[in-house]
């Protein structure tokens, strides 16, 4: 569609339709395409996809106009219908600014033989107004004003941050999807029941996923069925579709692949063997919806953080598959508060105050699901535990046959990075899975449905959380294929089938901590291929408080725009935020420094405590213990020093809490069998670090190793810190580093 300036308005056209929009009091209205004639000196900005709808980000400052500059085609579901993701946004100022330069595709019609839409001439009116507002300013810019100019000007920056924070949600995390014949916010199940409502699709959508709801409220407002064309429902989320070829004979070339886009060749056309399409849509809540450390567990409209619904479809000839999940954070008041890099959880109401929000939250859960099967995922030792114990006294007190919980230490399961034993826990509840059967439907209508669903979580209700739905989906997708001949009753997925559905099922991962947790490089700076030098792994790692610091700073700035995007009143003082963010980036330096002289007192300390007098000290580390098991230990304490001297190597676990070693393991040089560099091993989705794995014998046997890894720093910071260089050099004085993991290899 088209898009046109005028003097008072931004005008929308497609077609006979258009829709004017006042820069003034961003007041909207449908008028017929041939009204363009009317407008003052309409020039075309170029061609846009649709409205998401108007924001204002703070009460102080004007609207905006929310369009859908770019889209990508994600795929085709079953009916033919388009999927699209938002690529890109222009956002217009609904005041009487120019709008910046918004590099919109220029329309052939109006544009012919031109690169650039051209500029607005003022009006004579304008001009005296522009001058008339000049010499205002001007005359008013003297020392009684200055607080005004100063407040003026802190204003704008304000905005200019959260407009920046706007544009990334959506341009960065590619999160936002929406199609135009097909409603994503409802699952196959829910679509079959509504099949005879004759309302157009936003009128049928569910409520919980309807992310620009309140941005488009002026829009359903109109009340008119012209309105209808301009409403487009966006889900905030994933969506991807595949198509995948059921041949045994196919062996899976990993090496000419990338791991993050699968083969070519497995989503060819194929005539000889069985085709299904695959399609994973998570949708997003927009209840409780924000940051990890700003959403934690459930408010008081039984809302909790994180939810999210997977629905996993398959199809086959005419014949459409669904099974859904849901994950969403353990519905009891708690949080992590604090500057550290992960805080203790707490609880923050008694288990007396919780029970009815508690009940509130299942109740409807059970109103929408009919069944739930809790799968608890979170530690039932240590830190986690506290969340872990609440849940259960809760679920007890509900006391309702329709709720089953199942708790599954992960961690502890699957130590070692051992996730096929995630199997033992499919194993136990596969008679669950099978009762709770799937939605079926073909062109004569529903053949059966799903009665019930599994509700996962772990503390973030992210990595644990996905790989374990996953398993889940997995187990029913391979009982559908063989129940419509798809697959051999015997035979697993192909190889090239199951490296695509995983990758779909870590992509989906991925996208929902981008949302949940910040970016992707707060997960890790590091590609799948994991490839980075050993300068770069065993730098001097410090456990910045700062960081975290400034990334809380982030998050209040994103909590802000969602909360705008929600028409929920912004509680916390942003410009309070905004002049201590600029505080502490001053001092962000000198405190860095402060942690690093921390790091080494604490190191020529426990050095002058654990070696004897006859050994040389050559170097000390701050590390973290990287057992491959704590997938989700993205943000775990600097908790080992690792010592080195000329004889041995000592790993000193280190206990924050009580600020001290409380064990330490001496290794000869002689027992290190070798060391290996690379990125950690995983099951699903990139590798979030680089980790050095130091084999050694105890008692002559070998099997034994430490995993270790730097703390989170700057990937610019890389091959900065002497003693970097200082230990590679050490150690490779005794020891040749040997090959490099291979990709994807379990331990």
């Amino acid at each position: 569609m088209e898009l046109f300036q005028a003097k008072d308005h931004y005008i929308l056209q497609q077609g006979e339709r258009a829709l004017w929009c006042n820069r003034r009091d961003g007041g909207l209205q449908l008028r017929p395409a041939t009204d363009l004639l009317l407008a003052w000196n309409p020039i075309c900005l170029g061609l846009v996809e649709g409205v998401i709808g108007k924001i204002q980000l703070h009460t102080d400052l004007p609207w905006w106009l929310i369009l859908i500059r770019q889209k990508a085609l994600v795929g085709k579901l079953p009916g033919d219908h388009e999927v699209c993701k938002v690529t890109k946004i222009a956002v217009l100022s609904l005041s009487e600014m120019e709008p910046q330069d918004l590099e919109l595709e220029l329309c052939k019609k109006h544009h012919f033989g031109i690169n650039k839409p051209e500029k607005i001439i003022p009006s004579p009116d304008d001009s005296k107004f522009l001058l008339k507002t000049f010499t205002h300013i001007k005359s008013n810019v003297s020392a009684p004003n200055k607080k005004k100019v100063k407040e003026s000007k802190e204003k704008e920056k304000l905005e200019r941050r959260l407009l920046e924070e706007l544009l990334k949600m959506f341009m960065d995390s590619e999160s936002f999807y929406y199609s135009l014949t097909y409603d994503l916010t409802n699952s196959v199940q829910r679509q079959s029941a509504a099949e005879s409502d004759p309302r157009p699709l936003w009128q049928k959508v569910d409520d919980r996923f309807f992310w620009n709801k309140y941005m488009v409220q002026d829009l359903t407002a109109i009340g008119t069925p012209d309105v209808d064309f301009w409403i487009i429902p966006i889900i905030q989320g994933f969506v991807q579709i595949e198509e995948l070829v059921v041949n045994y004979n196919e062996s899976s070339d990993d090496e000419k692949s990338s791991p993050e886009t699968p083969p070519q060749e497995s989503t060819c056309v194929d005539d000889v063997h069985p085709r299904f399409l695959v399609a994973l849509i998570s949708r997003r809540s927009r209840h409780r919806a924000g940051m990890r450390y700003k959403r934690r567990g459930v408010d008081k409209n039984g809302n909790v953080a994180n939810y999210v619904e997977t629905e996993q479809l398959v199809h086959v000839h005419n014949h459409t598959l669904s099974f859904i999940q849901t994950r969403g954070s353990v519905p009891v008041f708690w949080s992590q508060v604090g500057y550290r890099y992960n805080p203790r959880p707490r609880l923050d109401k008694s288990e007396k105050e919780t029970v009815a929000y508690f009940c509130a939250h299942f109740e409807e859960q059970l109103k929408i699901y009919k069944k739930q099967v809790i799968i608890n995922l979170v530690d039932q030792a240590g830190r986690e535990k506290i969340i872990g114990d609440a849940y259960l006294k809760q679920v007890l007190l509900f006391n309702n046959s329709h709720l089953t919980y199942v708790s599954f230490d992960f961690h502890e399961h699957c130590r070692g990075m051992k996730f096929e034993n995630v199997q033992t826990l499919t194993d136990a509840i596969y008679d669950i899975i099978l009762d709770m059967k799937w939605c079926w439907v073909d062109q004569a209508g529903v053949i059966c449905k799903q009665e019930g669903i599994f509700r996962v979580n772990c503390m973030d209700c992210l990595d644990r959380t996905n790989v374990v739905q996953a398993a889940i989906a997995r187990v029913v997708m391979e009982q559908q294929l063989k129940k419509l001949g798809v697959m051999p009753p015997e035979q697993p997925l192909p190889v090239k089938c199951n490296r695509i559905y995983q990758i779909m099922w870590a992509n989906n991962g991925d996208s929902i901590s981008r949302q949940y947790a910040g970016t992707a490089a707060l997960k890790g700076d590091f590609t799948r291929t994991g490839e980075r030098k050993l300068a770069g792994v065993m730098k001097d790692g410090v456990n910045s408080a700062n960081r975290y610091y400034l990334n809380r700073f982030k998050d209040a700035y994103r909590q802000a725009v969602i909360d705008l995007m929600q028409g929920i009143p912004v509680t916390e003082d942003l410009y309070s935020i905004f002049n201590k963010e600029k505080e502490h980036e001053a001092l962000h330096k000198e405190n860095q420094r402060s942690h690093q002289e921390l790091i080494s007192q604490l190191l020529q300390s426990y050095m002058k405590l654990l070696l004897p007098d006859d050994e040389k000290f050559h170097g000390g580390w701050a590390l973290i213990d990287c057992d491959p098991s704590l997938i989700d230990a993205t943000h775990r304490d600097v908790d080992v020093l690792l010592l080195l001297s000329n004889s041995a190597y000592y790993i000193a676990y280190y206990d924050d809490e009580v600020d001290k070693v409380n064990q330490y393991q001496r290794l000869s040089l002689e027992d290190l069998e070798k060391i290996e560099i690379g990125p950690e091993p995983t099951l699903f989705g990139k590798p979030k670090f680089s980790c050095m794995r130091l084999h050694y014998r105890y008692k002559g046997a070998s099997g034994y190793f430490h995993t270790l890894r730097a703390v989170m720093r700057n990937p610019e910071e890389d091959g900065k810190g002497r003693a970097v260089n200082h230990m590679k050099t050490s150690l490779a004085s005794d020891l040749k580093i040997k090959a490099l993991w291979p990709r994807g290899k379990i331990f």
